[in-house]
């Protein structure tokens, strides 16, 4: 059979040509050997802001929210910031994961395990700053609808901080539930190649898992069955954080536009991260050839078109508030762009809306370094958005005698960088005992997208060359 027209075919999503017994000896490995330098240095590090955040922390327990910088105008400041902007990172993790998985997108395969966890560590860190900040702590429980016999002290179930509450833990259950679901097969293949204690730590963690036809079977229903019910979470959270926001009667806060642009800008970031964790774990466990440019490029993709919808969502903002005739929004709008906080609303607008543009062009799509830049760049603009809706619109509102000015102070500093200790710490220590790429899904899409066939004719393909299949009898 020769000379038949073929589809163009596409870049294999598994590159070098891979066996199934090299797909495990690769991605098992980093959680076999001894930890590199590179891995070493990068946990000291991360260890370090982490007991930096905790000496902080607890120094807010021992003086109280007083030793924030937080005053009567503005009562939310780097807390609740950090605290969006956290959430907003766990976003991708479900996305990539759950709806790409329902449309049965094979790019997913490479960068879905490290995204999944990548979620439950934000969330995590984002669970921290409500925790700390309702002043009496040893209250906290007042957030939880129990029963009690000491009076009317029941939530109040009309306040978005108690929505929040409900939307946050069930994203998190549910993201848990599902990475550890898409983990079982994996740890069983790392229990068959260990010994001793590590192979009954495995085997407990892989629920005795044997790769019979039943297993496979309940476990492609219950990854389907808890990506459905993960997909709307990913709609419902941020909305739901977003009210905080919207159900206020702040101008600059009092508007619809809120949910869908804040979903948007959760995906943004989120895929964002995605790639700054993605490309220095490629990096330093050597797994170029299972987190490809393919994938990086179509990652890339979905950060244009999030970038660009919230661009979109900037500039609705400002045309309502002229549209409005309501002196108070458009004072707020005007003062965010003009006010004391000008460098964050510039900020905000240059790295969120200007400079993701570049992805417009194939070659920067697939410019790693061009990548990685961007993708730094993108958080810190997404960071200064949350900055610019807090901040700016507390610090000047009604009564111009009741304005003021907003620094953050060495505590409030110390935390947001323990945070990041909490991430990283958590992250690299998952390097360390889970195979960063789903070792199953690597291997189903293999001979569709990544074998040698495909690698290996491409090139012939494209430049005209009519392919031979023979058929061999034996």
């Amino acid at each position: 059979m020769s000379g038949a027209p073929i589809s163009p075919i596409r870049q294999p999503l598994v590159t070098g040509s891979k066996t199934y017994h090299q797909i495990t000896e690769d991605l098992c490995g980093p959680t076999e050997k001894a930890p590199s330098k590179a891995w070493v240095i990068a946990f000291l590090i991360s260890v370090a802001f982490l007991s930096l955040g905790i000496a902080c922390i607890l120094w807010t327990i021992w003086k109280g929210i007083g030793s924030w910088n937080l005053n009567r105008t503005i009562g939310w400041g780097w807390d609740i910031t950090n605290f969006v902007w956290w959430i907003g990172i766990g976003h991708a993790g479900t996305l990539i994961s759950a709806i790409l998985l329902l449309f049965r997108q094979k790019w997913r395969t490479g960068v879905n395990r490290a995204a999944e966890a990548m979620t439950i560590f934000a969330v995590l860190c984002a669970a921290l700053f409500p925790g700390i900040h309702v002043g009496r702590m040893w209250v906290v429980y007042f957030f939880f609808p129990y029963p009690n016999t000491r009076g009317p002290l029941w939530p109040n179930f009309n306040s978005p901080l108690l929505w929040d509450l409900f939307a946050i833990s069930t994203y998190f259950t549910i993201s848990l539930l599902f990475w550890y679901t898409g983990l079982v097969p994996d740890f069983a293949t790392v229990r068959d190649r260990a010994k001793g204690f590590r192979r009954k730590l495995y085997n407990l963690l892989s629920f005795g898992w044997t790769g019979s036809a039943k297993h496979w079977q309940r476990w492609e229903s219950l990854s389907l069955v808890l990506a459905g019910i993960a997909t709307p979470l990913v709609l419902s959270v941020h909305t739901i954080v977003s009210f905080d926001f919207a159900t206020s009667v702040i101008p600059g806060w009092h508007t619809t536009i809120f949910p869908p642009y804040f979903v948007a800008g959760a995906i943004f970031s989120g895929f964002a991260m995605v790639q700054t964790l993605m490309l220095i774990t490629r990096k330093v466990l050597n797994l170029q050839d299972y987190i490809t440019l393919e994938h990086i490029e179509s990652m890339n993709k979905v950060i244009l078109l999030t970038g660009t919808i919230v661009g979109v969502a900037y500039l609705t903002e400002l045309f309502i508030a002229w549209y409005s005739g309501y002196v108070y929004e458009q004072f707020a709008f005007f003062n965010r762009a003009f006010g004391p906080y000008w460098w964050a609303y510039f900020g905000m607008m240059s790295c969120n809306l200007l400079i993701p543009q570049v992805f417009w062009w194939k070659k920067y799509r697939r410019s790693i370094v061009i990548t990685f830049a961007m993708s730094i760049f993108v958080n810190i603009g997404m960071w200064f958005e949350r900055f610019v809706i807090i901040a700016t619109t507390l610090a000047r509102d009604y009564l111009p005698s009741s304005w003021s000015w907003y620094v953050p102070t060495f505590v409030e500093v110390g935390i947001f960088l323990g945070t990041l200790g909490i991430f990283f710490t958590l992250y690299l220590i998952f390097t360390r005992v889970a195979p960063v790429v789903a070792i199953a899904e690597i291997k189903h899409i293999l001979k569709s997208s990544g074998d040698q066939y495909a690698s290996g004719h491409a090139e012939k393909h494209r430049t005209g060359q009519s392919l031979v299949v023979e058929d061999h009898h034996h």
